[in-house]
């Protein structure tokens, strides 16, 4: 059942939406090699306490699997998504994609982004560029009228251009009192098909896209999802609520990109 949000209670997401948004710049602001993924949650959850708000992620219980320990998800080159935050060492060349998660006053907040640490080759640049790009792709569709495959085509077709594989086996989602609302948004999929999308309806669109095949596995701690080939992914993610005919993203990369010194790709209110 998908619950349509009313004004004030997208008042209350964007607040979220903008917590996850200042988390992920401060993690930035550590992002350079050497730096443990340890250090990188470390960061956030500092920032947590000092605004006396909850992770979302901490604690999390999926299925049978012990809680998440973290309240970051770090996912390092062929880690997809879930990557528990440890003592690996970033390296240059890496890519890293965090993922943060907050519950404040109610409501949920969520958003991921991929950063490069140091210098990183032609191929991983394209895939980081593409995969964001497939991102507003995405948003671009989440109108009032429109279907879940419109949205979910828009990011397969943009990727799979370019030769790189959309993660079938994740999901992005809706979004509100829960973490994980309906409906779920794929990475995949064909234009007219799926929930018809109204205003008010909030999602979380995240594009999961490798390098190399889209094909995943899990390794043994239940939550590290890795690409089956070991080729390095990329993950973006946005807060969105459908209005109308022009979509509003919530979360924002521009505190993001202040720390990383580099221009605004989008507005923060609207897609553009």
């Amino acid at each position: 059942m998908i619950h349509l949000k009313s004004h004030r209670e997208i008042d209350r997401l964007r607040k979220c939406a903008e917590f996850v948004s200042r988390v992920l710049a401060e993690v930035a602001r550590e992002v350079e090699p050497d730096v443990t993924t340890a250090h990188l949650n470390a960061v956030a959850e500092r920032y947590f306490r000092k605004h006396d708000a909850e992770p979302a992620f901490k604690g999390y219980r999926m299925g049978g699997l012990d809680p998440f320990p973290a309240a970051l998800c770090v996912s390092v080159n062929d880690v997809v998504v879930h990557g528990i935050p440890g003592q690996y060492r970033l390296r240059e060349g890496d890519l890293v994609a965090v993922d943060c998660g907050v519950r404040l006053d109610g409501y949920f907040g969520d958003s991921a982004y991929t950063f490069a640490v140091g210098s990183i080759s032609p191929e991983k640049a394209r895939l980081c560029q593409v995969t964001r790009e497939a991102l507003y792709d995405g948003i671009a569709q989440a109108v009032h009228g429109r279907r879940i495959g419109d949205v979910s085509y828009a990011v397969q077709s943009r990727c799979e251009a370019d030769g790189f594989g959309v993660v079938r086996d994740l999901v992005g989602h809706g979004i509100g009192r829960r973490l994980h609302e309906d409906p779920e948004v794929p990475n995949v999929g064909r234009p007219d098909t799926g929930r018809k999308l109204k205003s008010g309806v909030t999602l979380c669109i995240e594009p999961m896209i490798n390098l190399g095949t889209y094909n995943v596995t899990t390794s043994s701690d239940g939550w590290t999802v890795r690409t089956a080939d070991g080729s390095p992914s990329a993950h973006y993610e946005h807060m969105i609520a459908v209005r109308g005919d022009t979509p509003e993203i919530l979360t924002t990369f521009e505190f993001i990109e202040d720390v990383m010194n580099v221009p605004h790709t989008t507005t923060y209110d609207t897609y553009g």
